[in-house]
This record gives structure tokens, sequence and C-alpha cells, in this order.
């Protein structure tokens, strides 16, 4: 099993490209079972997850072409087999979003309950619930959900919690449905708006896109089309704080900087020196970071995502944090990981108080889940020695070439085998 190992120190200089967002690029690549035709993409980020994707979905008989490893033709005119296994799916949440374009274009599909990150419940059950909304009629038999519906119908759905893949799942189900559906309470994220805007492509009708009321009017068939994934918010959120905490000045590409609003004024609040322009981000810090308190929420406000990796800033910090955690119960199995290396955290609840120290202490730790791993990584770059960061099969999941993104810009990281440490 592989490793990262990293000896911190190093400031960083230089330029780094933003890969594609994985968190779009998915439901993006399931949107392609919603057409006979053939959807070419572009700015796809070459991931753990994408490529358990690409399997689950030639499984189902899709045609998949790629010549490059950033670019997919998919075809959908062969798929023949509407069930998402349990093998595949267990190992990647976002599997759940065949569920709805293949029930909205096959009238039946199969898929497997979820499994993913250990972060904490993340039900599915407001996808079932929109799409009996909608008129599919939904058994739950042997840990598979089975859903059917000769066509589906459009429908007002008001869902009790906002839910990304759950608004992504019913939008695309919503696209082929008879009639008008709107979706309430919907999640703004920008990876549901480049959802959108690519079915959009494919001759979906959908206005409100990025509000909490999403209108969609159902057509008969959807077309090919060609879509660029939308850069990756959080690796470009975890870039500018391994900045923060190794210091330097490092100019981030393919990025945009209007997605990231929430935590780029708490890095300015930190005390960094931002410059942005069309496509780029500039982060540059010469002194120790100042503590900043962080209280996670569903888009526009800070996200999840963002919570372990501003943890791991704030612990070499001056002053101390308060960091509360709204989105799901278990993010902070980082902590006892980051208090090996010397951090001085206490949680309370969904509460974390981070009083930042002098230095943190290279150690061995181990990656829980795939934030955790990259608050883990730039943790290592500011520690004094070598860390070791164990289980980055979690990390291969969400980071494209972490290790020689960093090391580009001039950090001491290296990928390792188990045989070879």
């Amino acid at each position: 099993m592989d490793k990262l190992s990293i000896t911190g120190g190093n400031p960083l200089s230089g330029e780094i490209t933003i890969s594609g967002a994985k968190n779009a690029a998915l439901p993006i690549l399931c949107a392609s079972l919603l057409t006979a035709d053939t959807l070419r993409l572009t700015n796809v980020p070459q991931l753990r997850d994408v490529m358990t994707t690409q399997k689950l979905l030639q499984g189902m008989g899709m045609r998949v072409m790629t010549d490059n490893v950033h670019e997919f033709e998919l075809t959908g005119a062969s798929v023949d087999k509407l069930e998402a296994p349990y093998e595949l799916v267990k190992t990647m949440r976002a599997s759940i979003l065949v569920l709805g374009p293949t029930l909205a274009r096959f009238g039946e599909a199969r898929v497997s309950l979820p499994g993913g990150c250990a972060i904490g419940s993340r039900p599915v059950g407001e996808h079932i619930k929109g799409l009996q909304a909608m008129g599919a009629e939904i058994n739950i038999e042997h840990g598979y959900i089975h859903a059917r519906a000769k066509r589906l119908k459009g429908a007002r759905i008001i869902t009790d919690m906002v839910t990304v893949t759950g608004t992504e799942n019913l939008l695309m189900a919503a696209v082929l449905a008879d009639g008008v559906s709107t979706i309430e309470n919907a999640a703004r994220e920008p990876e549901v708006v480049d959802l959108a805007e690519c079915l959009i492509k494919m001759g979906a009708r959908i206005t409100g896109h990025g509000t909490d009321t999403i209108r969609i009017e159902g057509v008969e068939r959807l077309h090919g089309a060609e879509h660029a994934v939308m850069p990756d918010r959080i690796e470009t959120g975890t870039f500018l704080c391994a900045v923060m905490m190794a210091r330097g000045r490092v100019v981030l590409r393919n990025t945009r900087a209007d997605i990231l609003d929430s935590v780029l004024d708490k890095l300015r609040e930190a005390g960094a020196y931002i410059e942005a322009g069309d496509g780029w981000i500039a982060i540059e810090m010469r002194e120790r970071a100042k503590a900043v308190s962080i209280r996670t929420l569903p888009y526009p406000a800070f996200p999840t995502d963002m919570q372990a990796q501003f943890m791991a800033m704030n612990t070499l910090a001056t002053g101390t944090s308060v960091i509360t955690e709204t989105i799901f119960e278990n993010r902070f199995m980082h902590v006892s990981e980051l208090a090996r290396m010397g951090a001085d955290i206490h949680i309370d609840g969904h509460t974390a108080v981070v009083k930042g120290v002098d230095k943190l202490s290279g150690a061995t730790v181990m990656a829980t889940d795939l934030r955790a791993s990259a608050s883990l990584v730039i943790a290592g770059l500011a520690a004094e020695g070598e860390t070791i960061v164990d289980r980055i099969y979690h990390l291969d999941r969400g980071y494209e070439h972490i290790e020689a993104k960093l090391g580009g810009v001039g950090a001491d990281i290296k990928r390792v085998g188990t045989a070879a440490h």
C-alpha cells in the first residue's frame, strides 16, 4: 500500500495547475446515461473515483473512449444492464448518481445502497422520496434500491435537507420526465450548476440552477454534446492552505475565485495576501497565520470539504480558533492524527477548539477519509522532520498527482510503496 513521505520546512514557490472538479465530473459522467448519443467531456480529473465511475458505466454497457486521460467520449446506445452492483458502489457513494438518469431513460434501475468515506450518515432518503413524487415505484430489497416507472411525471419536490447528490439525481431524472418539475431547497453548489449547464447543452430545459429552486421542463430525449468540467474548488482551497502552512508564493492556474469567496475571505482574515484574475489565483504568505474560526454550512457558506485543511492551518496559527461542523457528524477523525504531530485540539460534540502551537513534529499518521488525508499532507509540509501519511488511497480518490504538484513548487514529498519504506 502506497504512503507519502514528507519532510517539512520548505517554503513553496511557483505555479500549480488545478484539475477538473471530482464532484462535478462524477455526476456529469453519469449524465451520459440520459442519451444514446455521444457526450464528449474535457478537463476530467485522473482520479480513482473517476476510474470507478468509468468501470461502473462500462459494466452497464456504456461505450467509453479516452485517448487522453483528461478527455472522455461516452456513448450510451448499447447500455443494457440497468444495475450498479455493490462491489463498485461500496467504494464510492457517488455511484448512487446512476439511479436518476437510468430510471428516467430506461424506466427501471437497480442500484446498491452506497458506501464511500466514513464521515457519517449520508442517507439516500431524499433521492427516493423525490423519485416517488415523480411517480416511481421503489422497493429496497437485499441491499439494493429497485426503481420502476414507465415514464416519470413532473412534480414539485421539496427536500427536507440540502443534499448535493440528491439535487443532482433528481435533476437528471426530471429532464426526461413528462411535464414540469421543481426542486425546492435545492443545493446551490457550483458543481450542481456545472451539471445543469452540461444537461442544457444536451437539450434539457433547466432554469434556476445556482438558486434554491430549480425548474425543469421535461423533454422527450436528450442528444450528444461537448462539455469541459469546471475546475476543482476544493483542490484549489487545499493548495491555498498548503501555502498558508508552508509559506511562500504560489500561483494557481485553471481555477476560479468566484466560487471560493468564503474560503478566500477566511484566508485573508488569517493574513494571506491574495490576488485573483480570469482563471488564476495568487497567494503569498510570509508570516505565521492568525487563527480563524469557521462554521461549515451548505454553499455559498464555508464548505465542509475545507474544514480539515483549515483545522490543520489553525494548529500553527497565533491564537485560538473554534471550528463547528454542521454537515457530517464524523468529520473530526483527523484530530487524533494531528494530535500525534503535536496539535492542541479539544473536541466537544460538533465543535473543535484549536489552540495554535509553535511547532508540529513529523510523525507516522493514518488517513481516515479524503479531506482528512489532505489535512495531514499540508500539516506535514510545515512540520519538523519526516511525516509518513499512510492509507493514501483515500487521497487518490480526490486529488490528482498531489505529490507531483506540491513537489513542483518546492515541497519535499514523495510516494513510497509499503515494501520500499
